[in-house]
């Protein structure tokens, strides 16, 4: 369709009586955190050696609270090994999304918006019409002003481009720019139909500081998975 107008791990120690309260004590385990706990066995030993000499010869550690205590230390620690794997399959995955991103430069993408860019005279829009359908369409430049408006009948697609040459109704040629579509279509039936449009220009650069990366097309940033298809270009 064309136009030409327009988590904090739990206590692993207990005892019947108080343990040693020294400075040296509290400071270490004030500042020990899970990966501490589940990086240095040695931090357990010392808490464990320290609960059996300051427990009550007459009322010793019941074996079943001692053995608890053993299970419940490996659980956290098995836990936090557990969470140290998933960051490395995640910042594997954030270098692949990067190398991809990378590979999209200078390409001419397919995204998901309502505004394009006017060069030449010559501004393109991708409507997906799910139905046969009347389209009514509206061209907006960067201010708001409704600069051209249209109606077409448009066949079923995912991809029904549409053109506009930047003449207005009035027979004025609007400059290059932004622009901004809005399309509303009818059935046969007369029903409402829903028409998405999406834009496409060139990948100019990516941000890899961001996760995940962003693409910079026509001056707007896009995420990877908002890249619907990449278009293929003449060569020469």
């Amino acid at each position: 369709m064309t136009t030409t107008t327009g988590a904090t791990a739990p206590s692993v120690v207990s005892g019947t009586t108080d343990l040693t309260k020294s400075s040296t004590s509290s400071s270490s385990l004030g500042s020990t955190t899970g990966a501490t706990l589940a990086g240095n066995f040695q931090t357990f030993l010392t808490l464990l050696t320290t609960q059996l000499q300051n427990q009550n010869p007459l009322d010793p550690l019941d074996t079943n609270q001692f053995t608890q205590q053993l299970v419940q230390f490996a659980g956290v620690e098995q836990q936090l090994k557990t969470n140290d794997s998933l960051s490395q399959l995640v910042t594997l995955q954030q270098t692949t999304q990067a190398t991809q991103a990378l590979g999209f430069v200078g390409k001419t993408a397919l995204v998901d918006g309502t505004t394009a860019s006017m060069t030449n005279s010559s501004a393109t829009w991708h409507l997906n019409v799910p139905s046969d359908a009347t389209v009514d369409i509206t061209v907006a430049n960067a201010s708001g002003q409704t600069v051209f408006t249209g109606k077409y009948t448009a066949g079923a697609g995912a991809d029904v481009p549409f053109t506009w040459s930047g003449m207005g109704n009035d027979g004025t040629q609007w400059p290059d720019g932004k622009y901004t579509i809005s399309a509303t279509g009818k059935d046969v039936a007369n029903n409402n139909v829903g028409i998405a449009a999406q834009v496409q220009g060139t990948v100019s650069s990516v941000d890899l500081t961001q996760s995940p990366p962003l693409l910079t097309i026509d001056g707007a940033s896009y995420t990877l998975s908002q890249v619907k298809s990449i278009i293929a270009t003449a060569s020469n």
